[in-house]
């Protein structure tokens, strides 16, 4: 684990300053060992695997950090359950694997452990909830089976109608029988997490580039453009990996991605009440997929997800069709003893999971719904050589970037070991007596880790910086100007949008937008002097 630190990691920090600097050395610079296009959670973790092994590594993407599909997420780090139910026993052990990573080598500041309570309503028979029972002791045998200590995630256990109550005072009381106590990996942000794999590689040596779009590819490079000048260019590398997600087809030919499109809606916290838990509310007419209530600890509950096909072009930000509103809402009402009514949805997102369409070509799309999709990931080589690595999903991110690095490797016979992210904590990680130990607010150190108190002495520094951007959301001044520093974020959207996520509610992402646009402005006018 990284050493108790009040100032961020060295080379960790991403700034406007840096990427100009960085963007600059990288056209028609020197031959650099790989490019990786596309910085969500996949293109993050391979630019960090990369740079981790001793390569020169220039990572970019036409947007911001986790602009795409690894902001759209549940937020959850899968044990990897419904595969096992499914017979996809590989997917399960590597979800399973990959979740311990994260939970207790890599990034115990962002990831912990989530209960989850599943209600035994009468919609639910005895024999669903002796399956569900089984599937949540199976899912244990995983955790033992990935090495995952009991202490890092806690047994399933039965519960008594009152402790389900208790856990869950929203539901409705009327012949509730009980429940079942399961627990899963949360990440504290998604978005968060891929900041902290970027700064990571920044770190190590990687130069990450936000707003550089990718116009064509080929074996030893890219031909690319900044969008925010419009000048073109050319980045030269031995090996180029497309982690581009569902945008990955428009690179390299022969890439066939079958979005699949998730949805959520945003409920403010005090519409459900206390939640110490979160739910599984069982779908009816389905044996194995729930709608998830999450409670964020930021005033906010999420519900979804749904698993739709998506047919058409894709879009840089989803739209959410009232159909999955209504899905969602009547689920939901299933077990509340008050209902969710449409008014009370003040926000919602759609991301779209790439996933590999292995159906054959002259039949594109058919075959098995998008919920049946594998999660399986494929790392495939095109005719051009370009590495493109599709498929799988946020909690096993790190295995893909290790395949296909693993691919640019061989491909072109670069100098370099095997991984070594498995035990490479990332930005702010630190064994849990540590983090318990900084003398910083948990809601920062659950966002931070150690740099935690480097945040909290913003405001120390400066009183206004401490004052919440909205009365009714946790977010401070600090914590704006700490992203505008540090971690990348060039404008308001990516303020409001990613490094925090105010911006998932419309009315909050209106009401902070004057404060948000003033404080960028300062540091654009300091920055110039």
């Amino acid at each position: 684990m990284s050493p108790i630190s009040s100032t961020p990691a060295a080379g960790a920090s991403l700034s406007a300053g840096r990427r100009s600097r960085e963007l600059t050395d990288a056209v028609g610079g020197p031959v650099v060992d790989v490019l990786v296009v596309g910085l969500g959670a996949t293109g993050a973790g391979a630019a960090l695997d990369a740079a981790a092994r001793g390569l020169s590594v220039v990572a970019v993407d036409a947007q911001d950090l986790a602009f795409g599909t690894s902001r759209w997420s549940s937020k959850l780090i899968h044990g990897g359950l419904r595969y096992l139910a499914s017979g996809q026993l590989d997917v399960a052990h590597e979800s399973a694997v990959e979740r311990g990573v994260l939970m207790e080598h890599t990034a115990p500041h962002l990831v912990r452990a989530q209960p989850f309570v599943l209600p035994l309503t009468p919609m639910v028979s005895r024999g669903q909830a002796a399956l569900a029972w089984a599937g949540f002791r199976a899912g244990d045998t995983l955790r033992l089976a990935a090495r995952t200590a009991r202490a890092t995630l806690p047994a399933p256990r039965r519960l008594s109608a009152v402790e389900t109550r208790h856990l869950a005072p929203a539901l409705r009381s009327d012949r509730l029988r009980g429940g079942l106590l399961s627990w899963d990996g949360r990440v504290t942000d998604d978005a968060r997490l891929v900041t902290a794999l970027a700064r990571t590689a920044a770190a190590r040596g990687a130069r990450i580039l936000t707003r550089v779009r990718a116009l064509e590819l080929t074996s030893s490079g890219a031909r690319i453009r900044d969008e925010l000048t419009g000048e073109e260019g050319v980045i030269r590398a031995r090996a180029v990996v497309n982690a581009s997600g569902v945008w990955a087809g428009d690179l390299v030919d022969g890439i066939r991605v079958r979005p699949s499109r998730g949805t959520h809606l945003v409920l403010r916290s005090d519409r459900l009440g206390p939640l110490p838990a979160g739910l599984h509310v069982p779908i009816p007419g389905e044996t194995n997929r729930f709608v998830l209530v999450l409670p964020q600890g930021d005033g906010r509950v999420y519900v979804g997800l749904t698993d739709e096909p998506v047919d058409g072009e894709i879009p840089d930000v989803p739209e959410v069709p009232e159909t999955d509103v209504g899905f969602l809402l009547d689920v939901l009402g299933s077990v509340l003893d008050v209902p969710v009514h449409r008014e009370d949805v003040v926000g919602s997102f759609a991301g779209l999971r790439p996933l590999l369409d292995t159906t054959s070509a002259d039949r594109p799309g058919s075959g098995a719904r998008t919920a049946d999709v594998s999660r399986r990931h494929a790392v495939l080589t095109s005719s051009e050589g370009v590495i493109t690595v599709v498929g799988g999903k946020l909690t096993t991110y790190r295995r893909m970037a290790e395949d296909a690095v693993d691919a640019a490797v061989a491909a072109r016979r670069l100098g370099a070991g095997p991984s070594p992210t498995a035990a490479l904590p990332l930005v702010g990680a630190a064994a849990p007596h540590a983090l318990a130990a900084l003398r910083a607010p948990r809601r920062l150190v659950r966002r931070y880790g150690t740099e935690a108190p480097a945040v909290r002495a913003l405001a120390d520094r400066d009183p206004r910086l401490g004052e919440r951007v909205l009365p009714d959301h946790p977010v401070t001044g600090a914590e704006l100007l700490w992203a505008l520093r540090h971690e990348g974020a060039l404008d308001e959207a990516d303020l409001l949008d990613r490094r925090t996520r105010i911006g998932l509610v419309p009315e909050d992402r209106a009401a902070a937008l004057a404060a948000v646009r003033g404080l960028v402005g300062e540091v654009t006018a300091a920055r110039r002097d």
